[in-house]
């Protein structure tokens, strides 16, 4: 095969790439490689804004393949409707569970048992003690319950949880137990003590956590948002925070970045990361293993992994 890739890592640093197509270096520089018209394989650059990635694809007129190394699409597929029909999204399933997994667990411990609080005080070298809450004999519910979500119950199992609960987009049963559709969220949020949003942005997720379902949450209870910042409706979630009802640990937000004039700095209960889910040590391996695979697969005219959508095909 004879067609250009557009890759965001330099070819000549992932083994195993499969011989043929022409690879070409692109990670959002304001200089294109080659002609986008004659690119047929396009990995959009990583942790760029959406107007970077999707800045070459109106020209991409050859384009068969658009790959993602992020577990969500929402900042590439605005840009799809340019496209000819047949061109297929995929996404980066595979890549971001371990990272995102970890730091989402590492946000659930460090709100709960009051890190930051620590952190300030030892800036001024204040020893401050107190009594804090564990994570053991909490329930926990997990709302978008796909590879991601699966991977933050792994890290969970050993923390002596009471409950586990899981809600997807529809109901299904897995090894560790069943997973409710979201049609089920108001029955389920009043039970938990931590909530955890890791579901993809669609229509349908966008302010999900609304002022109903933060209403419903128990007092004291910790939102964690590692999904999308418009997962959550911000204004909704600032007054939770500032009535002091509930507490939040977010890595990602709406808007984002976040200004620093934005209250959300500044609400009490708030624990905020720069939306570091992903960026880690993790990242590269796992990236070029999936762009080693898909490459082969489409050299090879085998089926691709974790397509999400197809250009021109009903309901995309």
């Amino acid at each position: 095969m004879t067609a250009d890739v557009w890759l965001p890592i330099p070819p000549r640093e992932i083994e195993g790439l499969p011989a043929g197509p022409r690879y070409h270096h692109w990670d959002g520089a304001e200089d294109f490689p080659a002609d986008p018209a004659d690119c047929a394989f396009y990995v959009v650059p990583y942790m760029r804004p959406p107007a970077v990635g999707q800045r070459p694809l109106s020209r991409m007129r050859s384009v068969q393949v658009v790959q993602t190394l992020s577990a969500g699409t929402d900042h590439v597929e605005p840009a799809l409707r340019q496209l000819p029909p047949g061109v297929r999204l995929c996404n980066a399933r595979g890549v971001h569970e371990a990272s995102t997994a970890e730091l989402t667990l590492t946000l659930i411990l460090a709100s709960l048992r009051g890190v930051p609080d620590f952190v300030r005080a030892q800036d001024k070298g204040e020893w401050r003690g107190g009594f804090r809450p564990a994570l053991a004999d909490k329930s926990v519910l997990i709302v978008g319950y796909g590879s991601i979500g699966a991977a933050i119950e792994d890290r969970l199992a050993p923390f002596e949880l009471a409950r586990v609960a899981r809600v997807a987009r529809s109901a299904r049963t897995t090894e560790r137990g069943p997973v409710h559709p979201l049609a089920d969220l108001p029955a389920l949020l009043p039970q938990a003590d931590v909530v955890v949003l890791s579901t993809p942005l669609t229509d349908a997720t966008r302010h999900l956590a609304d002022a109903g379902f933060l209403s419903r949450m128990k007092d004291g209870a910790l939102l964690v948002n590692v999904a999308r910042g418009a997962v959550v409706d911000t204004e909704a979630l600032l007054t939770e925070l500032e009535s002091g009802r509930l507490s939040a640990a977010l890595d990602v937000t709406d808007p984002e970045p976040l200004p620093p004039e934005h209250p959300l700095w500044r609400a009490p209960g708030v624990l905020v990361s720069p939306h570091v889910g992903g960026p880690t040590s993790a990242f590269r391996p796992r990236a070029e293993r999936l762009l080693t695979d898909q490459l082969s697969r489409w050299v090879n005219r085998e089926p691709l992994r974790n397509v999400i959508l197809t250009t021109g095909a009903a309901g995309a």
